[in-house]
């Protein structure tokens, strides 16, 4: 079910209670309802919760703790850790949150919602929230709604979440919105030039695939997403160990994080020509497995020295960046699980993205701040090209020395876009380690968001 708001005529109250002013709060109490506080042992915690009883037993007010500034800086959608701890009921906030932290705190609330139950059932959230006054209600549950899709996409395992599953996805999104939708399997991607997409993914039982979806006023700003569909990484024949695959079924997540941002898209009406494209494979091991030091040719007519066959992801990237630069797009999105230094950089939960435009960098910067969708920029260092160029071919896919793995991966996708007026690459993670408030362990949906803020401030949609 989509996540949604309660429109109960009768709601609880919750007053929010920062630590510096737990006394203040506390003075305003009856005596019943101070002593309740006060025995309970409330002393305005971040996310302690105190459910103070009316005379006939039913819920009368919450107090809901929001620490000291040092503790909610610690991270973001702190709220939601205050929906899990309420009992079941309608629900509004009453007093204690400046306007600007109304919407993260009404989003984290239906995030904590998420519930991934294809395979078993699990509990569901109970406590209902009123949307805040001045709050969009309609945007704060699409935002939610998306979030919802991507982690389903993610979390669903390889054996029901392959190519041919991550197409029928696709499609249901294109027939959802009206939007074109078309793709190219199997060997007419060779006959097509697509053969690095088709190179990773022939070994598989499921033909690998290019998806492609256009939406929208084919005279608007050209705006093209391109996201990493790798629906199972082994490794190739350089095979992962047993540790590194286990959380593979994630790596299409930069494919699954795209489809989120256009479902936002579209059903906000954006006025912007979208397209959307999804190399869709699974990196196998066959007798047709492509090898180390193969030397492939891409869609753009580079040529690439295969060095390490778990480098796949950056070559399926490369042929569906060429075929979205061939248009000239006013901004192109790239979205990966690629690399794993990202993560030992900056850890799961602060996505590195890399663009050469220093307004672009400037307007995702200030609307990850803005949306609580941290993001963080890195650099395209112009030092390292060497390191992509092995001699015997264009391009090197994965260079040796294991230093700077995160910039040699954008670096080579940077080959492949020389017309798009403005591109941005996003090496995500797509995945939540450990529980969190509003982020379950899982599949998760990273920089969409803040993506989407700076769309509309970049084309001035929807005015």
């Amino acid at each position: 079910m989509p996540p949604k708001f309660t429109n109960a005529e009768t709601t609880i109250p919750i007053y929010v209670v920062e630590a510096e002013g737990l006394e203040h709060t506390l003075s305003q109490l009856d005596d019943a309802g101070r002593n309740w506080a006060e025995n309970t042992g409330f002393v305005a915690k971040l996310g302690q919760v105190a459910v103070i009883p009316a005379e006939n037993g039913s819920i009368r007010a919450v107090l809901a703790g929001w620490g000291d500034h040092s503790a909610r800086a610690r991270g973001w959608f702190n709220f939601a850790s205050i929906a899990a701890k309420l009992p079941e009921g309608d629900y509004r906030i009453e007093s204690g949150l400046k306007q600007a932290e109304l919407k993260e705190a009404a989003l984290a609330w239906l995030l904590a919602g998420y519930r991934f139950d294809k395979y078993a059932s699990q509990p569901a959230q109970k406590a209902r929230l009123a949307c805040p006054q001045g709050v969009d209600a309609a945007r704060v549950e699409l935002e939610a709604e998306a979030t919802f899709m991507t982690r389903d996409l993610i979390n669903t395992p390889a054996n029901d979440m392959g190519p041919e599953a991550l197409e029928a996805a696709f499609f249901d999104l294109a027939k959802r919105h009206k939007a074109k939708a078309s793709s190219i399997v199997g060997d007419d991607l060779l006959r097509e030039n697509f053969g690095l997409i088709h190179a990773v993914g022939r070994a598989a039982i499921e033909a690998p695939r290019l998806l492609d979806m256009i939406w929208g006023n084919p005279d608007a700003p050209k705006l093209t997403l391109v996201g990493k569909g790798v629906c199972f990484d082994t490794g190739g024949l350089n095979i992962k160990p047993g540790a590194s695959m286990g959380l593979m079924k994630k790596d299409m997540g930069g494919a699954a994080n795209v489809l989120g941002l256009a479902h936002m898209i579209m059903s906000l009406g954006l006025l912007v020509r979208l397209r959307v494209l999804i190399p869709a494979v699974e990196n196998s091991i066959s007798a047709s497995s492509f090898r180390p030091q193969d030397i492939l040719r891409s869609r753009k007519g580079l040529t690439v020295e295969n060095n390490n066959t778990d480098a796949e992801g950056r070559l399926v990237l490369a042929d569906a960046l060429a075929l979205a630069d061939e248009e000239t797009p006013d901004l192109l999105i790239c979205m990966a699980t690629l690399t794993g230094a990202a993560r030992v950089a900056l850890g799961p939960d602060l996505p590195p993205f890399y663009t050469d435009d220093s307004a672009l960098a400037h307007q995702l910067a200030r609307a990850a701040t803005a949306e609580a969708d941290p993001l963080w920029r890195m650099p395209f260092w112009e030092g390292y090209e060497a390191n992509i160029e092995p001699g015997i071919a264009d391009l090197n896919n994965a260079p040796a020395g294991g230093m700077a793995g995160s910039i040699n991966a954008a670096l080579f996708l940077r080959r492949f876009v020389e017309n798009a007026v403005q591109f941005a690459h996003f090496d995500i993670y797509g995945w939540t380690p450990a529980a969190r408030p509003a982020r379950p362990k899982g599949g998760e949906a990273q920089g969409g968001r803040a993506i989407l803020a700076m769309i509309e401030a970049r084309f001035n949609a929807g005015e």
